[in-house]
């Protein structure tokens, strides 16, 4: 798992648990070494009827769900899961072109959808996003963060370069922490707004260009610049040369 990245828990300390259900092994497969990577432990399903008795026993805390299934569909399999667990959040998989799948989905108590094909980075965030709403996690994470002479005490929620308090209101604290916990990292504006400003957030990239400026005149003014605009990709944050 990526040391710099927050490793959601269960509340008791325990790895989160994924149940991946689509009858595509390629998929599947894909979706494990992703999940597994954050630390999760994944068991997937090819049917309905083997997705319906792995969440009985393996009681995950969330569902990445196929709708088209070989026996019974998705949205079946949503119902009787929720049977047992009525809160586990469901993200359903559909087809591109499947508009009214994606439609029904969500009107018939889904959480999320995404489109096939679909990007593994998107689908994680989307997942650690319905988890954290869900309070199905905690955060496990070290009290400071250091980057060259930048320091966040999250706990304290102070922040000082070069041993220099920095005032920072919430939303600043919020982004500059992902990107101290990404050094080195290029991230783009979608990464930060689904990070920072999760996906239910319904503003334009264009708040990640403002709050950068801010960070920027707070962090970086008369000082050797750590925050860098990657044209046409995103921002990076980088350890300023001598510090």
């Amino acid at each position: 798992m990526n040391a710099n990245r927050e490793q959601l828990t269960r509340p008791d300390g325990t790895p989160i648990r994924i149940l991946a259900v689509d009858d595509e092994s390629s998929i599947t497969e894909l979706l494990s070494l992703a999940l597994r990577y954050e630390g999760w432990e994944v068991k997937t399903a090819a049917s309905g009827k083997d997705a319906v008795s792995l969440a009985r026993s393996f009681q995950p805390n969330a569902i990445v769900l196929d709708i088209m299934l070989p026996d019974f569909d998705g949205l079946e399999v949503m119902r009787r899961i929720r049977v047992d667990d009525p809160d586990v959040p469901v993200i359903f998989l559909t087809a591109k072109d499947a508009v009214n799948d994606r439609v029904i989905g969500l009107t018939a108590g889904g959480d999320d959808y995404v489109t096939k094909p679909f990007s593994l980075e998107e689908l994680v965030a989307r997942l650690r996003s319905l988890l954290r709403r869900s309070g199905a996690t905690t955060v496990r994470e070290d009290t400071q963060l250091v980057v060259g002479d930048l320091v966040m005490d999250e706990d304290a929620h102070e922040v000082t370069r070069g041993g220099e308090l920095v005032e920072l209101t919430a939303t600043e604290f919020k982004l500059l922490r992902y990107l101290m916990r990404n050094p080195r990292r290029v991230l783009s504006k979608a990464q930060i707004l689904d990070r920072v400003w999760e996906y239910d957030f319904g503003g334009q990239d264009n708040v990640v260009e403002l709050y950068i400026s801010y960070l920027r005149k707070k962090i970086d003014a008369g000082r050797t610049p750590m925050i860098h605009t990657v044209r046409g990709v995103g921002y990076v944050l980088k350890p300023a040369l001598g510090a």
